[in-house]
């Protein structure tokens, strides 16, 4: 394990690989096709931080348990990460209008002028 200045762990592939049950190879493989992006040493070691662990495991549970090829895990994960990126769009457009309906609320309660 490897920690850097932001106190984030990184592992190397042979941990990873006992951590998820996988060989260091299929790791490799997943990099290769491009659904898994590890970090990089200075050494060129692959780094793999506990959301790329997580995304191992969510890469063995489509492939082995659900039997999702290589190619539907890509579209999978790239949907997935679409809308959680939409998903935390939304947030901060509500929070704005959450924002927005209290500072008009202040402003009915104290009689002011409402300009929309």
């Amino acid at each position: 394990m490897v920690k850097n200045n932001q106190k984030d762990e990184y592992f190397i592939s042979s941990v990873v690989a006992k951590m998820t049950n996988l060989h260091p190879q299929t790791l490799r493989y997943y990099e290769k096709m491009g659904i898994l992006r590890p970090n990089r040493s200075q050494g060129n070691i692959r780094l793999y931080s506990y959301q790329d662990v997580e995304r191992v495991r969510q890469i063995k549970a489509l492939t082995q348990d659900m039997g999702v090829n290589l190619a539907g895990v890509e579209i999978i994960l790239r949907l997935t990460e679409q809308i959680e990126a939409i998903q935390g769009q939304w947030e901060k457009e509500r929070e704005k209008m959450r924002n927005r309906i209290k500072d008009l609320e202040g402003r009915i309660s104290k009689g002011g002028e409402i300009l929309l």
